[in-house]
């Protein structure tokens, strides 16, 4: 169970490599996972078809990373114009000290407060020292890691309006109780959901790089092996678990070397000009929609260890970009999966 600070702790998390089917799913989790630039995952589907289950599995997967030892807010000691002002304080008086933690990934439940989301005064401080400080709330937590909202489309405006100014400034700015704090929030937003329970507001659903659409699996062998294996996870989490670890750990690598590919991997002229030619077809909004394309064909093309961006990596991705910014057309009662489906044939073939 969460703590209730919202940060996942978990002693023994299902193992990400042992997830059955949901191809696409993984495949967007792990796009994220190695450029977090995409924007984040919108999982929308079923229920009891392994969306919460997957971002639990992110969280021991992921590699550490270094952070300033000390710092409430996990800032990257390498990334100077990022450093928070307590930071920025220290490193004028010497070497910041450094230490390994894990990525953190928290929950954002729907009934969460504003103080509680973006922090407030700490009242026992002020109670007992008379001093005024600030709590971090948490967004400070999930900086440089993942943000998970469960029935996202359920949450609350003032929320949703709260992450959407924080996703696009990578800031969050707290002025309030006489305090006025301003600290990276940096985070890949993951939300899930039903869309039978209520859609999401165009603003939010425009934040995200990828929405994939999960289904229960119609594969009787399929649905045996998801039952076969979260039984034995139950009976022996740590069995089960180290059954596992070689597989998630060699996932784990892969990232690390994707993450280190990636820079050096260019979208050429052909490849951006099928992306525009595609989202001209289907009418997206603005630019959102090529730079998603770019960044997650480049992304899956480092995952994979390819030494060029090509045609075959845009089209694993297209629909997992393009599905959730399509315009309602009255003219066509056809999903967007099927839009989009459709249209990459006309243009690939």
């Amino acid at each position: 169970m969460p703590q209730s600070n919202g940060t996942r702790v978990m002693a023994q998390p299902f193992p990400f490599s042992a997830l059955v089917g949901q191809d696409e799913m993984r495949r967007a989790i792990l796009i994220a996972a190695v450029d977090p630039q995409i924007g984040g995952v919108l999982v929308f589907g079923d229920r009891g078809t392994g969306k919460s289950t997957a971002v639990r599995a992110l969280a021991a997967l992921l590699p550490r990373m270094a952070v300033v030892e000390g710092c409430r807010y996990g800032c990257d000691p390498a990334d100077q114009p990022r450093l928070c002002a307590d930071c920025r304080g220290r490193q004028a008086q010497g070497a910041l000290p450094v230490r390994a933690a894990p990525v953190p990934v928290v929950d954002l439940p729907l009934g969460a407060s504003e103080d509680r989301v973006v922090g407030a005064l700490d009242l026992e401080r002020a109670l007992s020292h008379g001093e005024k400080a600030f709590e971090p709330g948490l967004l400070a937590r999930a900086n440089r890691g993942f943000l998970y909202v469960d029935e996202v489309n359920l949450l609350e405006d003032h929320l949703v309006d709260l992450l959407i100014d924080v996703a696009a400034s990578g800031e969050n700015v707290v002025e309030r109780d006489g305090l006025s704090v301003r600290h990276p929030a940096r985070f890949v937003l993951v939300g899930s959901g039903n869309p039978e329970e209520g859609e999401l507001r165009p603003q939010l659903l425009d934040r995200f790089g990828l929405c994939v659409e999960v289904r229960t699996a119609t594969e009787l062998a399929a649905r045996i092996e998801v039952v076969r294996r979260r039984d034995a996870y139950e009976r022996d989490p740590e069995g089960f678990c180290a059954g596992w670890a070689e597989a998630d750990s060699a996932l784990r690598e892969s990232i690390l070397a994707a993450r280190g590919r990636l820079r050096g991997l260019e979208v050429g002229d052909a490849l951006l000009e099928q992306a525009a030619r595609l989202c001209l077809a289907l009418g997206t909004d603005g630019v959102r929609a090529e730079l998603a394309l770019m960044r997650a064909s480049r992304a899956w093309a480092a995952f994979e260890g390819a030494e060029a961006v090509t045609e075959v990596h845009l089209k694993a991705v297209a629909t997992a970009v393009l599905r959730h910014r399509l315009r309602r057309n009255v003219l066509d009662d056809a999903g967007s999966t099927t839009r989009v489906e459709r249209a990459m044939a006309e243009q690939f073939g």
